[in-house]
């Protein structure tokens, strides 16, 4: 995968904005069970009230509240608060909120700010807690006793009718400060959340004392806090489209500058390279790899850049809710990983074979379907269709092993998921009986702990995907990275004008690469401008390979090969090509029309090359005899037209070029003698100012060429003219005899 990043680079805005993206909808994911939890603990069991600081109190209540405060509380309570009379500026206004403003002086809250009321939380929330049970307890004896016990102070004891609170506040001040530790101690216990909620009762009495409408409190901040929680819903989901389409863009624009590069790639290998890389597998590397680099791009930006911020929040957050129940999180994580990781090692060689049985695949596939005549024609359906089921059963039972794999994977992750939900709601339960957690908090744990797990979970499934995506990674990087054995220069030269096109071989010997022996030796020789320069031999002994080095389709592993006195290697494939009209042993035709076939050796033809070069080729008899004329369809590979109208449509092609050297390797194999005696008369016109080589088997083809030059077992036995090899050359000789009779050859 690392191989690939660089082609990344193009989209790295785009996947930094994906990123920030997948941050703030992992922050709204996490804010939901927090406000789900406000719901339950602040909503529904402190009725609305959020916090143990009132918006107001009265200050006879605050009185009674302030005999059981520090010197420090007590000073830092009062400063948060403002006492509003009959003479405040502020009056007006807020006794319509407080009614019972109008009645004694109330304490209103000063915008403090969420810090400042954290700090008072405790304070307020212990103070009030004392007091309204300190009521409870004077119509409750049994209370009464139980405090007698912890403070010193029998309430129980005292006369019907007594205001306990006034006996309090004639108290020395160290026997109230004892009290106020005692208060400390018996609340230390419990954490801020639970004292927040205990003490939510009391100050809804107090907001009921100032009148205050408590009914609607409670709907009210359910509804708010709902509407929030929808708000946060709706920004998490349109980030999570905004992330889909983002990474689709990417994920899309990766594939198609992959696939374009890979093209040009293959388009600049020689052959090489060829010999190294099957035709099938280059199009499963450009098609099928280049899909599993897609989506796989696509699930990294979605879920791996995602889950890292949902875990890692997902911890804190439940931290937060619950630090004594780390472990369980931590249980179900180590379990996971483990299951993860035992899969990955499984899965991964069976991943990199699938690749490989792909190709395999792929290229039984196109052999029976370019193949097919021929295997009718020797009845072998049966034996090609046990080839396919062989290679399609090894892919399927690869394939099946790893979907078996993840159809165990995914209901263990289910059981681990299942079971963290009833542990975590087996410990929490057992924390809200002893008041050590609110029932909120464990619902929004519950949830954490969901999303940390599923955090998990998606990385868990990128572990499967990337070991495939990986191997995809490393078979198009493998093309990719492959260097082309013939470059050009680095500073190239140019041919002299007028270009003649005098072609030398000088002591060429040339090597298929990774072979034991040479398959042409020492060969020399010149093919001049305005001669017909023809090559034969018996199968095998080299002619194609000797031509195909004239356009530097291999480079000469010894020797060199001179055009117009400068060597081939010194200048650049595409000025040396273009001079060149090359017409391949195996004739290839184009899908679209005759006359797109015809020019696709230069565009801008005229009408008039394009008829001419097809009546030199014998062609326009067989063109003439569709209705479409030049714009006949032509299938895939010219499956449409016969062998010898593919040849000579292939010739057509190569002289639309109008090209000072011409290169027919093989070209009238499959044209009757009559043809081809007409195709040769109608070249030698329209050719004669060109270098012309013709690699041929048939002595008739190549009769009455100025220079003759014969190979056997890659080496020159013979060169000459007709009459002077069927003298001297014992080869060539053979040959000739072999298809024309003595009266033909004289």
């Amino acid at each position: 995968m690392t191989r690939l990043l660089k082609y990344l680079k193009p989209f790295t805005l785009l996947i930094l904005l994906a990123i920030a993206l997948l941050f703030v909808q992992a922050m709204a994911d996490l804010s939901l069970p927090d406000y789900m939890s406000k719901i339950v603990n602040n909503g529904i069991q402190q009725g609305g009230v959020e916090s143990a600081v009132p918006s107001a109190i009265r200050q006879s209540e605050m009185d009674r509240l302030a005999l059981f405060m520090s010197p420090d509380d007590r000073a830092q309570v009062l400063a948060a608060y403002t006492l509003v009379n009959t003479d405040s500026p502020d009056y007006g206004r807020d006794v319509t909120i407080y009614p019972a403003l109008a009645n004694e002086p109330v304490y209103v809250l000063n915008d403090t700010g969420r810090a400042k009321t954290d700090a008072l939380n405790p304070i307020m929330g212990k103070t009030l807690l004392v007091v309204s049970g300190i009521e409870q307890m004077m119509a409750d004896p049994a209370k009464a006793a139980a405090f007698a016990q912890g403070s010193g102070l029998d309430i129980s004891k005292l006369p019907p009718g007594s205001d306990v609170f006034a006996m309090l506040r004639r108290m020395p001040e160290a026997q109230r400060a004892q009290l106020t530790a005692a208060v400390d101690t018996k609340f230390a216990a419990l954490g801020e959340s639970m004292v927040v909620q205990m003490a939510a009762p009391a100050v809804r009495a107090e907001y009921a004392a100032l009148g205050m409408d408590t009914d609607s409190l409670q709907s009210r901040y359910i509804f708010r806090t709902g509407l929030t929680m929808l708000a946060l819903a709706l920004l998490a989901a349109a980030c999570a489209v905004a992330v889909g389409f983002l990474s689709a863009k990417t994920a899309a624009g990766l594939a198609r500058d992959l696939r374009r590069h890979v093209f040009r790639r293959v388009e600049s290998f020689s052959g090489a390279e060829f010999d190294k890389f099957s035709t099938a597998s280059l199009i499963t590397r450009s098609t099928n790899d280049v899909t599993q680099m897609q989506m796989v791009v696509i699930m990294l930006v979605r879920m791996v850049f995602y889950a890292p911020i949902i875990g890692i929040g997902g911890v804190i957050r439940a931290l937060g809710k619950s630090t004594s129940m780390w472990w369980i999180i931590a249980l179900a994580v180590t379990v996971l990983v483990g299951l993860v990781i035992t899969v990955f090692s499984v899965t991964l060689p069976r991943f990199r074979l699938i690749q490989t049985l792909i190709d395999r695949l792929n290229l039984v596939t196109r052999e029976q379907l370019s193949g097919m005549m021929v295997i009718r024609a020797f009845n072998r359906q049966d034996l090609e269709l046990n080839r396919f089921d062989k290679a399609n059963s090894d892919l399927t039972g690869i394939m099946l092993f790893v979907n078996r794999i993840m159809v165990v994977m995914m209901p263990v992750m289910m059981l681990i998921m299942n079971g963290l939900m009833l542990t975590i709601i087996w410990v929490g339960a057992h924390q809200v009986a002893a008041s050590r957690m609110q029932v909120g908090d464990m619902m929004a744990f519950m949830q954490y702990a969901m999303q940390i797990v599923m955090a998990f979970l998606m990385l868990s499934i990128m572990f499967i995907i990337l070991p495939r995506a990986s191997v995809s990674a490393g078979r198009i990087a493998d093309v990719l990275e492959t260097e082309p054995a013939i470059v050009d220069p680095r500073e190239p030269k140019q041919f002299a004008e007028p270009f003649t096109g005098t072609i030398e071989f000088r002591d060429v010997c040339f090597r298929y690469p990774g072979a034991e022996e040479d398959v042409l030796h020492s060969i020399s020789f010149t093919a001049r401008p305005r001669q017909t320069t023809g090559i034969i031999g018996a199968t095998g002994s080299g002619k194609s390979t000797l031509v195909s080095l004239i356009p530097r389709f291999y480079d000469v592993t010894g020797g060199t090969i001179f055009v117009d006195g400068l060597d081939i290697r010194s200048v650049t494939q595409h000025d040396l090509r273009g001079r060149i009209g090359y017409v391949p042993q195996k004739s290839t035709l184009f899908s679209g029309t005759i006359e797109s076939n015809l020019r696709y050796a230069d565009e801008a033809a005229t009408s008039e090359t394009l008829e001419r070069a097809a009546a030199v080729s014998q062609a326009s008899e067989f063109i003439a005899t569709k209705p479409e004329g030049l714009a006949a369809e032509i299938a895939q590979g010219g499956a449409n037209v016969s062998g010898g109208q593919k040849q000579r449509l292939s010739i057509a092609r190569a002289l639309v070029k109008q090209a000072p050297i011409y290169v027919f390797d093989d070209s009238f194999s499959a044209l009757d003698f009559k043809t081809d005696a007409a195709l040769r008369r109608a070249l030698k016109e329209t050719t004669g100012r060109s270098t012309v080589l013709i690699v041929t088997q048939r002595i008739s083809t190549i009769k009455n060429a100025e220079q003759i030059v014969v190979l056997e077992e890659g080496r020159v036995v013979g060169q000459g003219t007709h009459h002077e090899l069927m003298a001297s050359c014992e080869t060539y000789r053979s040959i000739a005899l072999s298809q024309l009779s003595k009266e033909e050859l004289a």
